[in-house]
């Protein structure tokens, strides 16, 4: 595949994953949606079928959808991102550009069909949480650690998955995030993809989102390095153990 090629491919299948990751935050937080006050299952559970279904899209270039998971396949030492596709700077270049590209896509339609709804919702802060992760408790060096922590696992189980075949592709990816969310999403709302909090919440900034409007760009580098430090040492720590 050529750079264009893996690109598109990316920027589809991230957009589909934030369109349905960011549309179910907005049916949980925003005033007057069916799924108000759904709770965080209902959350982790769409954005588990948000990967599930923007991995199938992207299933020529392997459904990555995060440049946590393309720098780890990277740090792991493979020869390939997905089968005829060899891992070079040009095509990283590709499944990143392709992977922030999507997400802003993505996010900005999630804002369109909630739009009545954002305009109905007073409160800025659960506008700026249907777009980007927060911590509950704001501590730089331990948002980050967490951060770290949830993408190491989320990056060297998928390395995991080219060892171990199961067979169920993209449902596995799906539960893994799901199995994230549960367990380590409390502290900062579980990030674990760069292009998944900064493609939003730049879209955030762009958007009409009346009085108010903050985007928290102070926190907005702890979702970004963070999830690429845990993808990195995830993909360095899977040469040893596969």
């Amino acid at each position: 595949m050529n750079f264009g090629s893996i690109f598109v491919s990316e920027a589809f299948g991230t957009g589909v994953l934030i369109l349905l990751g960011v549309g179910v935050v907005a049916n949980v937080l925003l005033a007057k949606t069916k799924g108000f006050d759904g709770g965080w299952l209902l959350i982790n559970f769409g954005w588990g079928i948000g990967v599930m279904s923007g991995v199938y899209v992207a299933y020529k270039t392997g459904g990555h959808l995060n440049p946590a998971v393309t720098i780890g396949i990277w740090t792991s030492g493979a020869h390939e991102y997905a089968p005829g596709i060899p891992v070079t700077f040009g095509n990283t270049v590709a499944y990143i550009g392709g992977q922030m590209v999507g997400a802003i896509l993505g996010a900005a339609i999630a804002f369109l069909a909630y739009r009545q709804h954002f305009a109905a919702e007073s409160d800025a802060g659960k506008k700026l949480g249907v777009f980007s992760t927060g911590p509950e408790i704001r501590s730089y060096g331990w948002n980050f650690l967490t951060e770290v922590a949830a993408t190491f696992v989320l990056v060297f189980v998928i390395v995991s998955f080219g060892h171990t075949p199961t067979g169920l592709g993209p449902v596995a990816a799906a539960l893994l995030v799901l199995g994230i969310g549960a367990s380590l999403g409390g502290p900062t709302g579980y990030a674990i993809n760069p292009a998944r909090d900064l493609g939003p919440r730049i879209a955030h900034a762009l958007l009409p989102m009346g009085a108010g409007k903050n985007s928290d760009w102070s926190y907005s580098w702890v979702p970004v390095l963070g999830p690429l430090a845990g993808g990195a040492l995830a993909g360095l720590v899977s040469q040893f153990v596969f």
